[in-house]
Order: structure tokens, then sequence, then C-alpha cells
């Protein structure tokens, strides 16, 4: 597996893998609707694209494929996304792209994380801070504000 950084040339297959990932991964725990809501089908790519901007980014491949990304403001300390390709899941992407966000991190990392991810982020020394709703075109996700001190 190769670790590089984020480039818009991959919006793309980073945009499909997250569409992708959130209805396959994340369907045990969040309903159709929330589901829709959280990943739509369609997405602006040059606002996806953008949305990188800024921050650490970086993508992970298995050949020429992407079966992984994530991305943190290191100033903030906030790690963003991570998401991995479904067909990819427990094969240490997450890990391998954690490990190297959390190197850049100044401080505290703090990341809000989905039902599914919170026993990933638990494992990797997270703590809970709170259980919150957020709001996603008129429909309620419950997450984890979760925060890891270096």
């Amino acid at each position: 597996m190769l670790i590089r950084n984020y480039a818009s040339s991959d919006a793309l297959e980073t945009a499909t893998l997250f569409y992708e990932t959130v209805h396959a991964v994340n369907a045990k725990d969040y309903s159709l609707a929330q589901l829709e809501a959280w990943a739509p089908k369609e997405r602006d790519l040059g606002k996806w694209d953008r949305s990188f901007d800024g921050r650490l980014a970086l993508v992970a491949l298995e050949g020429e494929r992407i079966v992984g990304f994530a991305d943190l403001d290191p100033e903030r300390g906030y790690l963003d996304r991570l998401y991995v390709h479904r067909d990819f899941q427990g094969r240490g992407v997450a890990t391998a792209l954690c490990e190297r966000l959390e190197a850049e991190a100044n401080g505290e990392i703090a990341t809000d994380a989905s039902i599914t991810a919170r026993p990933f982020f638990e494992k990797r020394g997270y703590q809970v801070l709170r259980e919150q709703e957020v709001e996603r075109c008129g429909i309620l996700l419950t997450n984890f504000r979760m925060v890891k001190k270096k």
C-alpha cells in the first residue's frame, strides 16, 4: 500500500469511494434516509475538491486504485474524514492513514466519529467527549465527538 498526498485529480475517485463506503459499511448503523443525507449520490466535484484545501489530505493506494482517504486540519487538530473502500475494510488502511495524520497534529486531535467508526477510534486511544446529533439535509444523524491527547 502506498500513501500519498491528495491531488485534485483524485476528486472523482474519492467522492465515489465516500458514497459507496457510507452506503455499504455504515448501513448497519444508519437508516437509508440518513445514508442518503450523509452521502448523496450527486456531488459537486469542484466543491468536493476544494473541501481538501488547507488540509493535510492523504490517499491510500493499492496499485493504481484508491482504497482509502483521510484529511486533517493540522492547525485545529481536527481529523475530518477517514474512509476506506468497502472491499478493503480490516486491512490496515485506516490505521496507516491515521498514523500519518496523527503524526502531523500538534497536541490534541479531535474527530466526529460515526457509530460505525467509534470502535476503531477507541482502539486508537480516542475518548468520547459526547454523543451528538448532527443535521444533514434536514435529517439527524448520531455521531460522537472524540479526542486523543498526544
